[in-house]
């Protein structure tokens, strides 16, 4: 038995969702009309939906192949990965696309790392989305585990079968680093991410400048001349993965972003439709091995159809850059990347804002309500020759409604006041800034999550003859 081409259009629309890096969350202008008029149709089925062909079909008697059957309600994942939240229908979806590096399984290293990290968010209410492409030499802290480079989080996982397994673990690292709640992962490796474009006939990319790109595989590097030009798949991936620029893996974070929405252009043209009823197979079973995600086939449904809502002037970008991080060498002698949280904290505000300019930390509330939400612990220590200022201090703070949980000396004397933020507490700073009267420069940052406490006070003697504490 199969379904109607209509019906697989539906189930194919869902797939491709998946299997684009959730790209289709962006790209559904073009067929919301049609899945609507499907939805009145055959309904969104609660039971397992009917595909044929793909990868996953098992032989039945008489050597003929046994169709797939979806269930709308199971994600495409492996057992222990990070279980579907429910959804409401209407809150913010985040989503963590990682593409796993494929030199990984050629060198027999085991679990791969993970090449690439967006993280992308909708917004139901209000139309809008986002993307944020997060370096894979950003400098973090791994929950249970020691300093390492993000894109490391995955294996880890991995290799040592934490709960929630890679997915888990890398969700985990990004919120914390994010300071916000990720739901759902998307995980597509190389070779099903380069058939899928192969399958829809390649995507138009307009390319800034000469690049050199090295294809996975067999194929030869080649070099890429400015302008618009159709990628096959391979190409594509050359390209979205190529760091020989100046901007090294700033410029990768942004290409990578251009080539997504180059899939969501695809996805939009008009002559795809009759492709993908026609390759429905085909492309189904290229992208079932190499996806693999907690939402399930109705969830990527549900917000494929709302998706259809953005325009793509509502769909911000950015990515982690030189103004978010600052440049180091890792103990073993790595080149890495060191967060400045405040700086990636306030980047997240400024892509994750609605249509009405405020975003889903900030909107509506005031800068005192920001900082109550922080919760950051402060160490106030006193780096005059006062007696007593750190004691005053502390209280006097704490009237103000902020947590000192260190009351004690600095190891040193101090002319002016200066704060030193540990863990990302951008409101925090601008509280303490009012008031202490700061200056800028004396606002340093020193990334260390597994930090006693969030900011340090360092009280300077222009803090002791203001008069204030007495």
């Amino acid at each position: 038995m199969q379904r109607s081409p209509n019906r697989m259009l539906l189930i194919l629309i869902a797939a491709f969702l998946l299997a684009a890096g959730v790209t289709a969350l962006l790209a559904f202008d073009a067929v919301r009309d049609v899945v609507a008029s499907l939805g009145s149709r055959v309904g969104l089925e609660t039971g397992p939906a009917l595909l044929p062909g793909g990868s996953g079909e098992q032989e039945s008697e008489g050597g003929q192949q046994a169709p797939i059957f979806l269930d709308p309600d199971t994600p495409i994942q492996p057992d222990g990965n990070p279980a579907p939240e429910p959804w409401d229908g209407t809150s913010r979806v985040t989503i963590l696309v990682m593409g796993l590096d494929h030199r990984d399984w050629e060198e027999g290293q085991g679990a791969p790392r993970s090449d690439t990290m967006i993280l992308l968010t909708l917004d139901p209410q209000t139309s809008t989305a986002g993307m944020i492409s997060i370096p894979r030499d950003l400098w973090v802290a791994i929950p249970g585990f020691d300093y390492g480079k993000i894109n490391t989080a995955y294996q880890l996982g991995e290799a040592y079968r934490v709960p929630g397994g890679g997915p888990g673990l890398a969700m985990e690292t990004v919120e914390q680093l994010m300071g916000i709640e990720v739901q759902y992962y998307a995980q597509v490796d190389f070779i099903a991410f380069v058939r899928m474009i192969d399958e829809i006939g390649g995507v138009k990319v307009d390319i800034p400048e000469e690049i050199k790109i090295d294809p996975i595989g067999e194929a030869p590097p080649k070099t890429l001349k400015p302008g618009v030009q159709t990628l096959p798949g391979a190409v594509a991936l050359g390209y979205a993965r190529a760091r020989n620029t100046a901007g090294g893996d700033f410029d990768r974070g942004q290409r990578q972003q251009q080539v997504i929405l180059a899939i969501r252009d695809r996805v939009l043209s008009f002559d795809l439709i009759p492709i993908l009823i026609a390759r429905a197979p085909a492309i189904y079973g290229e992208i079932s091995d190499g996806i693999r995600t907690n939402m399930t086939l109705d969830l990527a449904i549900r917000l494929g159809l709302i998706s259809g809502q953005i325009s793509a002037d509502s769909i911000k970008r950015a990515a982690i850059g030189p103004d978010q991080v600052t440049y180091d060498i890792s103990p073993i002698g790595q080149d890495i990347l060191v967060p400045i949280p405040d700086n990636i904290r306030l980047l997240r505000d400024e892509i994750f804002a609605n249509g009405n300019g405020g975003s889903p930390v900030t909107a509506d509330k005031s800068l005192f309500q920001l900082v109550l939400e922080e919760s950051a612990d402060l160490a106030v220590l006193n780096g005059t020759i006062t007696p007593g200022l750190a004691a005053g201090t502390s209280e006097f703070l704490g009237n103000q409604g902020l947590d000192v949980s260190v009351t004690d000396n600095a190891a040193e004397l101090y002319s002016d006041t200066t704060l030193i933020d540990y863990t990302g507490n951008p409101y925090t700073l601008q509280f303490l800034m009012d008031i202490f009267e700061i200056h800028p420069g004396r606002i340093f940052h020193s990334y260390d999550p597994n930090s006693e406490v969030d900011v340090a006070v360092i009280l300077g003697q222009d803090w002791a003859a203001s008069g204030v504490i007495p």
